[in-house]
């Protein structure tokens, strides 16, 4: 299979977007600071003072803004903008329009096949394998360890595909390979999860490993996976490109906005690239 048109992205540390988080880290590094002020000022008076209200103030704010945060850190602003966006007709719609277009999927010339499973006829394919480590240095007792997920390897593809829209039954090609931003709101399904009673990988398992050059070593995982199979329904949103003899969407020359939502609790975040998702990905809003 040729790559040239297969848009490639392995990491083993973290994960591929290419969407700007609404929140700068300079927001979260002053947040940090201002917390830890106010932690040391609500304990210094919780102890003199023996008062708690302003101890007990600081959890609930801090609280708020964490939740706040962690709900704006998602992609819910990108998903909202990707249900809330009218539905386009490509026979209506001018060269260099913003668009959004829903349909049903079709290989171009190049297709991919899952990491995992295998699948065949894929335009997109995702595989995330998290790795559960001890936090803890000298645990006192096993079921006292501090264990968190962390992402071990991450592999996306995506390449050129068509798209045939619902509403006009035209047939556009999506630029979702070589040199193409892509947003991919798929939601990928879990297929491994090792327990802390149960670590032994299966013999497919560790070839998998292996072949990716990661540890076969029986430990605590979790492998996840996702794709954009030939024959499903996708919506998509990027600029539309018209000429004599092709219709395609490709992706925005400019940096697009999703625009604020206070109704939602959303800041805007920046999107740059194709936006595809499936019709099964939920509205995280409603």
């Amino acid at each position: 299979m040729s790559m040239s048109n297969v848009a490639k992205t392995c990491h083993q540390h973290h994960r591929h977007s290419h969407c700007r988080s609404p929140i700068p880290p300079v927001a979260i590094c002053i947040l940090v600071s201002l917390f830890l002020v106010g932690l040391c000022v609500s304990t210094f008076i919780l102890i003199v003072i023996h008062n708690a209200v302003f101890f007990i103030l600081l959890l609930c704010i801090s609280t708020l803004v964490a939740a706040f945060l962690l709900w704006n850190s998602r992609n819910a602003a990108v998903l909202f903008f990707l249900h809330s966006f009218p539905e386009s007709d490509l026979s209506l719609a001018t060269h260099g329009q913003l668009v959004k277009i829903t349909g049903v999927v079709s290989c171009g010339n190049v297709s991919l096949e899952s990491s995992y499973e295998k699948v065949g006829q894929c335009v997109y394919t995702s595989t995330l394998l998290y790795e559960r480590r001890n936090l803890c240095l000298k645990p006192s007792n096993v079921k006292d360890l501090c264990l968190l997920w962390r992402l071990a390897y991450s592999e996306r593809l995506s390449t050129d595909f068509y798209i045939t829209d619902l509403k006009s039954g035209i047939r556009a090609l999506v630029k979702a390979g070589q040199d193409s931003e892509v947003i991919p709101l798929i939601t990928e399904s879990k297929l491994i999860e090792t327990t802390g009673k149960r670590r032994d990988l299966s013999a497919d398992f560790r070839k998998w490993l292996r072949d990716k050059n990661l540890s076969a070593e029986a430990r605590l995982l979790c492998l996840e996976e996702g794709y954009i199979k030939e024959g499903s329904c996708v919506s998509v949103i990027g600029v539309l490109h018209k000429s004599k003899d092709a219709v395609m969407i490709v992706q925005p020359h400019e940096v697009i906005s999703t625009g604020c939502l206070w109704s939602k609790l959303l800041l805007p975040a920046d999107v740059e690239g194709v936006i595809i998702g499936t019709l099964k990905t939920a509205d995280p809003t409603n």
